[in-house]
Formats: C-alpha cells, sequence, structure tokens
C-alpha cells in the first residue's frame, strides 16, 4: 500500500528565530524622550529601532545557549510528536553552529521540520537575504498602534506590514521596549504562505533581555493544515552565555551589515 505523505511543511515559518534581531542603519537615531517623558513619533520610534538594532548587532560576537524543539502534529494520517535538544553556537558575523543532543519521538518531524529549521537560519543568515529581511523601512510599512505600560516597562505597539512576499517576512505587531529599543514580542502570520498544505498560521515569538543583548526566549508556532490537522512548534531558548562581546554604546555602527568573507557554516552532529 502507498505510504500517504506526512503534510508538514512549515520549517520556513520561525527561520527568523535563532538570530539577533538586526536593521540597518539609515541615519543618527533621535532622542529617546523629550523633556518630559512623553512618547515619541512612530519616525523617532523606528528611527531608534533599527539604529540600536545594529548597535547590538555590531557589539555581539559570540554566543551560546540551549533549545529545546517540540511539536505536536493531530491529523491525517495519524498523530505524531518530537522533540529534538540542541547546542547552538553563534559568531559574527553569520557563522553557526549546531550540535544535536538528543531527539525523541517521529523521525519525521525531527528530519524533515527541525533539522530544516536549522538549516533554514543559514538561509535567513545569507548577506543578500539579511539585507531583504531586515527589520528596516526597506522591508516594512510600519504604524504606531499603542503604548503600553507592563511590569517589564514601558512598550511601543507598532504594526509591520511587508512590502514584499518574501518568505522569510512577516505581518503583524511587535512590541518594543521604550527604553532600549528592541523588539520584545512578536505576534503575526508569514507574509507568504509556506504551502498549498497550510491553511492558516499564527506565530508569536518572545525575547529576553541578556546582558546588553535580546535574544530568543520562546517562540510558538500554531498551523492549520488544509486537510483538517494542526501543527503546533515550539522552541525554548535558555541558558545563554555571552562570550564574546563589544560595549554596546561603543561598538562601530554598521559593522555587522559589511559584507562577509565566508558563507555560513553549519555543523550538525548527534
Amino acid at each position: 500500500m502507498k505510504r500517504t505523505r506526512f503534510p508538514l511543511h512549515i520549517a520556513v515559518l520561525v527561520l527568523l528565530v535563532g538570530l539577533p534581531l538586526t536593521a540597518q542603519t539609515q541615519h543618527e537615531a533621535a532622542n529617546t524622550s523629550d523633556a518630559k517623558g512623553v512618547p515619541l513619533s512612530l519616525e523617532q520610534v523606528v528611527s531608534n529601532l533599527q539604529h540600536r538594532n545594529a548597535q547590538r548587532a555590531s557589539a555581539l560576537e559570540e554566543f551560546s545557549g540551549t533549545r529545546i524543539y517540540r511539536m505536536q502534529y493531530r491529523g491525517l494520517p495519524s498523530d505524531r510528536d518530537a522533540e529534538m535538544v540542541v547546542n547552538a553556537t553563534y559568531r559574527a558575523p553569520d557563522s553557526k553552529e549546531f550540535k544535536i543532543v538528543s531527539t525523541s519521538g517521529s523521525k519525521f518531524i525531527i528530519d524533515h521540520v527541525f533539522k530544516r529549521l536549522l538549516e533554514g537560519e543559514l538561509e535567513a543568515a545569507n548577506p543578500e537575504n539579511r539585507r531583504l529581511t531586515a527589520l528596516s523601512t526597506d522591508n516594512y510599512d510600519f504604524a504606531l498602534a499603542g503604548y503600553e505600560s507592563s511590569p517589564e516597562g514601558a512598550q511601543y505597539v507598532l504594526n509591520l506590514l511587508p512590502k514584499s512576499k518574501n518568505k522569510f517576512l512577516y505581518r503583524g505587531k511587535i512590541w518594543v521596549d521604550a527604553q532600549d529599543f528592541a523588539v520584545v514580542r512578536i505576534e503575526g502570520e508569514p507574509a507568504k504562505n509556506p504551502s498549498f498544505w497550510i491553511k492558516k498560521t499564527e506565530i508569536k515569538h518572545r525575547y529576553i533581555k541578556v546582558n546588553d543583548f535580546w535574544l530568543p526566549a520562546e517562540n510558538h508556532t500554531e498551523s492549520v493544515i488544509r486537510v483538517g490537522g494542526r501543527a503546533i512548534l515550539s522552541i525554548e531558548y535558555r541558558d545563554y552565555k555571552i562570550t564574546k562581546s563589544l560595549p554596546v554604546a561603543t561598538s562601530k555602527i554598521g559593522r555587522g551589515f559589511e559584507a562577509p568573507r565566508f558563507q555560513p557554516v553549519a555543523k550538525l552532529s548527534c
């Protein structure tokens, strides 16, 4: 009997995760606020976001951490679950090494979803892809949706509308820390549906501050499959270690966006 192909094609949905959010600097940022602490205009927020992202990307030279990939699939041809633990190391400007520590559950999910996500990070880190997918006014239209207070501090809420249907872009909302001008939360959907088999996808990302840098903390992607199934993918990040960095305030703007002298490197081992 011919085996039914498992309809999971969501590997490209979280390719932005695992990389520090970066953007090309277009001009010097405005002051973070006026003397009365009045929230900034949209133009000032976006300018600061791009400027500070570029600073942090230039200063972060090497870090490592542990990731736990989990997936639950419910639908045809059968329910499947899987988990994979990975140690990841990043070295500027775009080198990543992945060591698979352990796996359990569906081999199909491990081979065709988890490992493809690792490969996809390298594709997204390609210099041309970084330019085309940077969180910048070149790739997105921004709109100010609100200004919120939270236990973690004040945050600007921005609506994002991608200017192209690049598979690495997304539409939705971002929450920007009003002090550091870093993205702390994302909610949205892909700018381009990665597969006919996927009817709808919801993406939620959360970031945490580690020393002077904002790095992924948790990613949650839920996809409704056209034939009636549902896939839930989560990635948990822990045990970060910043092993090499420069002071953010004095790092040279733009260094992180020069064309690298070598291609992204991936090392997968069990």
